[in-house]
Protein backbone atom coordinates (compact mmCIF):
# COMPACT_ATOMS: atom_id res chain seq x y z
CA UNK A 1 0.00 0.00 0.00
CA UNK A 2 1.37 3.42 -0.95
CA UNK A 3 1.24 6.55 1.14
CA UNK A 4 -2.22 8.06 1.44
CA UNK A 5 -2.85 11.30 -0.43
CA UNK A 6 -3.28 13.28 2.77
CA UNK A 7 0.45 12.89 3.54
CA UNK A 8 2.12 16.30 3.93
CA UNK A 9 5.85 16.89 3.62
CA UNK A 10 6.77 19.99 5.61
CA UNK A 11 9.64 21.60 7.47
CA UNK A 12 10.27 20.21 10.92
CA UNK A 13 9.27 22.35 13.88
CA UNK A 14 10.60 22.24 17.42
CA UNK A 15 7.24 20.72 18.40
CA UNK A 16 8.19 17.64 16.31
CA UNK A 17 11.21 16.82 18.48
CA UNK A 18 9.43 14.18 20.56
CA UNK A 19 8.00 12.40 17.51
CA UNK A 20 11.38 12.49 15.74
CA UNK A 21 13.06 11.15 18.88
CA UNK A 22 10.59 8.24 19.12
CA UNK A 23 11.08 7.27 15.48
CA UNK A 24 14.85 7.34 15.81
CA UNK A 25 14.73 5.49 19.15
CA UNK A 26 12.87 2.62 17.48
CA UNK A 27 15.57 2.31 14.82
CA UNK A 28 18.36 2.55 17.39
CA UNK A 29 16.85 -0.20 19.53
CA UNK A 30 15.62 -2.54 16.78
CA UNK A 31 17.48 -1.77 13.55
CA UNK A 32 20.92 -1.59 12.04
CA UNK A 33 20.68 1.64 10.03
CA UNK A 34 22.08 3.52 13.03
CA UNK A 35 25.06 2.29 14.98
CA UNK A 36 23.92 4.09 18.12
CA UNK A 37 23.15 1.71 20.96
CA UNK A 38 21.21 4.16 23.14
CA UNK A 39 18.59 6.56 21.79
CA UNK A 40 19.18 10.26 22.35
CA UNK A 41 16.84 12.20 24.62
CA UNK A 42 14.14 14.55 23.36
CA UNK A 43 16.37 17.43 24.46
CA UNK A 44 19.27 16.03 22.41
CA UNK A 45 16.93 15.63 19.44
CA UNK A 46 15.74 19.22 19.75
CA UNK A 47 19.36 20.38 19.85
CA UNK A 48 20.06 18.37 16.69
CA UNK A 49 17.06 19.91 14.91
CA UNK A 50 18.31 23.37 15.84
CA UNK A 51 21.89 22.51 14.76
CA UNK A 52 20.72 21.31 11.33
CA UNK A 53 18.31 24.19 10.76
CA UNK A 54 20.79 26.91 11.87
CA UNK A 55 22.77 26.98 8.58
CA UNK A 56 19.51 26.65 6.61
CA UNK A 57 19.85 22.98 5.77
CA UNK A 58 16.60 21.07 5.14
CA UNK A 59 14.97 18.97 7.86
CA UNK A 60 11.61 17.63 6.70
CA UNK A 61 8.84 15.53 8.21
CA UNK A 62 6.10 13.49 6.61
CA UNK A 63 2.97 14.37 8.56
CA UNK A 64 -0.47 12.79 8.64
CA UNK A 65 -2.55 15.17 10.66
CA UNK A 66 -0.75 15.56 13.97
CA UNK A 67 1.29 12.35 13.52
CA UNK A 68 4.81 12.21 12.09
CA UNK A 69 5.24 9.22 9.76
CA UNK A 70 8.92 9.88 9.08
CA UNK A 71 11.62 12.48 8.75
CA UNK A 72 14.73 13.29 6.76
CA UNK A 73 17.45 15.87 6.64
CA UNK A 74 20.60 16.83 4.79
CA UNK A 75 23.83 17.98 6.40
CA UNK A 76 27.26 18.78 5.04
CA UNK A 77 28.99 15.46 4.30
CA UNK A 78 32.10 16.33 6.33
CA UNK A 79 32.89 19.42 8.36
CA UNK A 80 35.88 20.61 6.32
CA UNK A 81 35.23 23.56 4.00
CA UNK A 82 36.17 21.62 0.88
CA UNK A 83 33.07 19.42 1.43
CA UNK A 84 30.65 22.38 1.57
CA UNK A 85 29.00 21.40 -1.72
CA UNK A 86 28.39 17.77 -0.73
CA UNK A 87 25.68 16.67 1.68
CA UNK A 88 24.70 13.44 3.37
CA UNK A 89 21.08 12.51 3.90
CA UNK A 90 19.38 10.71 6.76
CA UNK A 91 15.90 9.22 6.49
CA UNK A 92 13.93 7.42 9.20
CA UNK A 93 10.35 6.17 8.98
CA UNK A 94 7.95 5.34 11.80
CA UNK A 95 7.68 1.52 12.08
CA UNK A 96 3.93 1.67 11.30
CA UNK A 97 4.72 3.30 7.95
CA UNK A 98 7.62 1.17 6.73
CA UNK A 99 7.21 -0.13 3.17
CA UNK A 100 4.46 2.34 2.30
CA UNK A 101 6.41 4.90 0.31
CA UNK A 102 7.10 7.43 3.06
CA UNK A 103 10.89 7.22 2.73
CA UNK A 104 10.78 7.71 -1.04
CA UNK A 105 8.38 10.64 -0.71
CA UNK A 106 10.68 12.26 1.84
CA UNK A 107 13.80 11.70 -0.28
CA UNK A 108 12.13 13.14 -3.38
CA UNK A 109 11.24 16.27 -1.42
CA UNK A 110 14.72 16.51 0.09
CA UNK A 111 16.63 16.53 -3.22
CA UNK A 112 15.55 19.98 -4.49
CA UNK A 113 15.72 21.46 -1.01
CA UNK A 114 19.34 20.31 -0.62
CA UNK A 115 20.17 21.68 -4.06
CA UNK A 116 18.64 25.04 -3.10
CA UNK A 117 21.11 25.14 -0.18
CA UNK A 118 24.02 25.00 -2.63
CA UNK A 119 24.76 21.30 -2.37
CA UNK A 120 25.75 19.73 -5.71
CA UNK A 121 26.03 16.10 -4.63
CA UNK A 122 24.17 13.99 -2.08
CA UNK A 123 25.70 10.96 -0.37
CA UNK A 124 23.78 8.23 1.40
CA UNK A 125 25.72 6.23 3.96
CA UNK A 126 23.52 3.19 4.51
CA UNK A 127 24.37 1.52 7.78
CA UNK A 128 23.77 -2.19 7.88
CA UNK A 129 23.52 -2.19 4.08
CA UNK A 130 19.75 -2.13 4.61
CA UNK A 131 18.13 -3.46 1.40
CA UNK A 132 15.03 -1.25 1.71
CA UNK A 133 17.15 1.88 2.03
CA UNK A 134 19.33 0.85 -0.88
CA UNK A 135 16.16 0.32 -2.95
CA UNK A 136 14.66 3.69 -2.04
CA UNK A 137 17.87 5.50 -2.92
CA UNK A 138 18.30 3.58 -6.20
CA UNK A 139 14.71 4.44 -7.17
CA UNK A 140 15.63 8.13 -6.75
CA UNK A 141 18.69 7.98 -8.98
CA UNK A 142 21.43 7.09 -6.49
CA UNK A 143 24.20 4.72 -7.55
CA UNK A 144 26.25 2.52 -5.26
CA UNK A 145 29.80 3.86 -5.19
CA UNK A 146 31.35 1.84 -2.40
CA UNK A 147 30.98 -0.64 0.41
CA UNK A 148 32.87 -0.77 3.67
CA UNK A 149 32.74 -4.32 4.95
CA UNK A 150 32.22 -5.24 8.60
CA UNK A 151 32.76 -1.71 9.92
CA UNK A 152 29.84 -1.63 12.36
CA UNK A 153 28.88 -4.07 15.10
CA UNK A 154 25.34 -4.24 16.41
CA UNK A 155 22.87 -6.90 17.54
CA UNK A 156 25.67 -9.45 17.71
CA UNK A 157 26.85 -9.16 14.12
CA UNK A 158 29.23 -7.26 11.89
CA UNK A 159 27.61 -4.86 9.44
CA UNK A 160 28.59 -3.24 6.16
CA UNK A 161 28.09 0.39 5.15
CA UNK A 162 26.97 1.05 1.60
CA UNK A 163 27.79 4.40 0.06
CA UNK A 164 25.45 5.71 -2.62
CA UNK A 165 25.75 8.98 -4.50
CA UNK A 166 23.58 11.23 -6.64
CA UNK A 167 24.21 14.51 -8.40
CA UNK A 168 21.87 17.35 -7.49
CA UNK A 169 22.73 19.35 -10.58
CA UNK A 170 19.43 18.41 -12.26
CA UNK A 171 17.53 19.87 -9.28
CA UNK A 172 18.49 23.46 -10.11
Amino acid sequence: MDVATDQLIRDVTEDDAEAVQKIYAHHVLHGTASYDYEPPSVEDTLAKIRRIMAPGWPFLVAARGDDVAGYCYATQFRDREGYRFTCENSIYVHPNWLGRGVGKQLLKALLPRASACGFRTMIAVIGGAEPASIGVHASCGFEEVGRLRAVGFKHGRWLDNVYMQRSLMDQE
